[in-house]
């Protein structure tokens, strides 16, 4: 029992790590879970149980996290930033966006810039050094 467990934790972080390298392309979860050797229900409760969101509640908070990223740091307007990251719909983006960080992608960003006190060029050297 314990090497199953063990082995479907080692699955569901293979898959974890496919989305997390392929989140900006379409998720097709069945597919997800035949590459894991998993059906697709028994993947989709085991996924949830390790990450604690579904395949596609996990894809979409990486994608607008990253779409965040690109707004500071590479001052990408919500639109660019929402199309690099996967989203074919700059309103369902925005919607999505508002309802995960509290704030439309424009409002949150400015926040953000002004609770740091820096520009997005001294935010990006920032990060850079504490690399």
């Amino acid at each position: 029992m314990i090497g199953q467990e063990e082995s479907k934790v080692h699955r569901i972080s293979k898959a974890v790590s496919w989305v997390r390298s392929n989140f900006d392309k379409p998720l097709d979860v069945e597919r997800l879970a035949t590459l894991v050797h998993m059906s697709p229900s028994s993947f989709h409760q085991h996924f949830k149980a390790v990450t604690e969101m579904s395949p596609l509640q996990y894809q979409k908070a990486l994608r607008l996290q990253e779409a965040r990223r690109l707004m500071l740091l590479r001052k990408l307007d919500a639109g660019s930033a929402g199309r690099q990251v996967g989203y074919q719909s700059v309103s369902q983006f925005t919607r999505e966006y508002g309802r995960y960080f509290g704030n439309a992608p424009t409002k949150d960003i400015a926040l953000l810039l002004q609770k740091a006190g820096m520009d997005g060029a001294s935010m990006e050297h920032e990060r850079r050094s504490s690399l």
